[in-house]
């Protein structure tokens, strides 16, 4: 029973969340509950419970973390200056004589806000209220619609720079060190989050190619589900190329500022997350988009976003300790070494656990949980760290998509109009699901889709 208490402590967790209470407390308050069982019956050594205020304290000194309100205050001032309006408009025009064009359209724009925010939330809503009236009004399905919005909605998981890929890139930095350490290597060696920016690249355009494929895919067998915009309406449009350079050069201009520095080893991502915040602001300027009352709200979005990241570190952090405390990392460590199928079955293992758990659980509760009990031990069987993270990444992308609780579909669902149904656009997101678990597999087969880009770059 008492082996037990581990499992029953993650499971407690778990029901707690599905209640409905917040997340951070639900966390920390499972974890000191616990504890405070496990000191009273001596199954728990509260001298575990003296490490929180270095752990909270390690969360606020940790400079990789400022990267997180800087990218949030980026991807929310674009947004305020209406940079997707314009975008949207100009790729539907581009792509609209085309069937399944605004599909295709609503999938780049997707990728560019992507590469400039990284705020999937922002990203669905302004999408879905921009372009699904339109798609529908031409006549588009609506599960194709509602998918191809959630869906590339979610691009700004893995395309960098993107917070999951920051936060992800701390925990498995700490992870990295700690198997080393465990390993006895006291020089142990790094892995940045510039690394899995780097490492995600590829992976991140590949998937935008797939989706693309889809709605190639459905224009060809399918036509009346994705018609094109009347010609009559196209040749109404003047200058074309014209508005299509002015929508797209700023902010491709901006992904460059930002990408660039980090690439070209001028700036650490914290640094480049600076980079990107000012361009934003210089951005929203020359759009006449910037005032004293956008600022406000912006930086009170910022840090609403921002202070929810930070508890749930703390709460997740207090829930890890208590799970340390009760002999949780043998029992997982001893689990995944017994599978059959060694490295490869314990890989196969947490990603099927990850999976699951993102019908239920947020990526940033799943990324502050679990990948800090079984990436020391994935690392330690040899896996490479960049390559992990970033099939960790994509693995947690799809729980902004997987029902009945993905947080692209709640977004989406707030804006839709009333006659689209919830089940239309769970229909709609699975065909992406599917295509995500395709690019999971063939980054499983092809580690160097991952590995090959930071190898280049860094050496």
């Amino acid at each position: 029973m008492i082996e037990l208490l581990p499992l029953l402590l993650f499971i407690g967790a778990i029901v707690v969340l599905l209640m409905g209470y917040s997340v951070a407390f639900s966390l920390a308050g499972t974890g000191l509950l616990f504890a405070a069982i496990g000191t009273l019956t001596g199954h728990f050594d509260s001298v575990f419970l003296e490490a929180i205020p270095n752990r909270i304290f390690g969360v606020m000194n940790n400079e990789v973390l400022i990267a997180v309100p800087l990218f949030v205050f980026m991807g929310v001032m674009l947004e305020k200056s209406k940079v997707a309006e314009e975008l949207l408009d100009t790729m539907a025009a581009l792509f609209g004589s085309l069937r399944g064009g605004l599909g295709i359209s609503v999938t780049l724009v997707g990728m560019l806000l992507a590469a400039s925010t990284g705020i999937v939330g922002a990203t669905v809503v302004t999408m879905g209220l921009l372009s699904l009236p339109t798609m529908l009004k031409r006549g588009y399905d609506p599960a194709v619609a509602t998918g191809t919005i959630c869906a590339s909605g979610t691009l700004g998981q893995i395309i960098p720079p993107s917070i999951v890929l920051v936060l992800l890139g701390d925990v498995i930095s700490s992870a990295y060190q700690q198997s080393q350490i465990d390993q006895g290597m006291f020089s142990p060696e790094t892995v940045t989050v510039g690394d899995l920016f780097l490492g995600a690249l590829i992976p991140g355009l590949l998937l935008v190619v797939a989706y693309i494929g889809y709605m190639v895919f459905v224009a060809v067998t399918r036509p009346h589900a994705v018609p094109a915009i009347p010609e009559e309406e196209l040749n109404a449009i003047t200058n074309l190329w014209l508005r299509a350079l002015k929508a797209l050069v700023p902010p491709v201009l901006l992904i460059g500022l930002v990408l660039g520095s980090i690439l070209g080893g001028f700036a650490t991502p914290t640094e480049a997350a600076s980079v990107g915040a000012v361009g934003a602001i210089g951005l929203a300027l020359m759009r006449r988009a910037f005032s004293l009352k956008t600022l406000n709200e912006v930086m009170r979005s910022t840090t609403q976003v921002s202070s929810m990241v930070f508890i749930i570190l703390v709460g997740a952090s207090i829930f890890s300790l208590v799970f340390r405390g009760y002999g949780g990392d043998d029992l997982v460590r001893d689990f995944l070494h017994d599978l059959p199928g060694g490295v490869v079955g314990a890989m196969a293992i947490v990603m099927l656990i990850v999976f699951l758990l993102g019908f239920f659980l947020d990526f940033i509760e799943i990324t502050f949980v679990v990948v800090p009990i079984v990436a020391p031990i994935l690392l330690g069987m040899g896996l490479d760290p960049v390559w992990l993270g970033v099939m960790l990444a994509l693995n947690l992308q799809t729980s902004f998509l997987t029902p009945p609780f993905g947080f692209a579909l709640f977004y989406l669902r707030g804006v839709a109009p009333a006659h689209i149904s919830t089940g239309q656009i769970y229909k709609g997101v699975i065909p992406f699901i599917l295509i995500q678990l395709a690019m999971l597999a063939l980054l499983a087969w092809q580690t160097g889709l991952a590995t090959w880009l930071p190898e280049l770059v860094y050496g």
